[in-house]
């Protein structure tokens, strides 16, 4: 499902415009990025936590000509399923 087939079933469920229904999901998205910039995790009771995961420094390889490369330590968003979404998708 993409942003536009999201809006559209967000419309229906709450009787908003698809253009409103839009915007709020944008809003949320932005809120939830600006969270993480933040560091800040974000709790959704019954769907799941979005949170910041550090990962070091660690030594590769590169596939085309396997010499040994060092990958930086970077940040990335990590996601967990709470309990009622674990379920919902069996």
């Amino acid at each position: 499902m993409r942003k536009p087939e999201l809006a559209a079933a967000v419309a229906d469920q709450t009787g908003l415009s698809r253009d409103k229904a839009s915007e709020v999901i944008t809003a949320f998205t932005d809120q939830i990025s600006a969270a993480a910039a933040r560091g800040e995790d974000v709790s959704l009771i019954g769907f799941g936590t979005f949170n910041i995961r550090a990962r070091e420094a660690r030594n590769g390889r590169n596939p085309q000509t396997g010499a040994s490369i060092q990958i930086p330590a970077s940040k990335t968003v990590g996601f967990k399923a709470g309990k009622a979404f674990k379920e919902q998708i069996g």
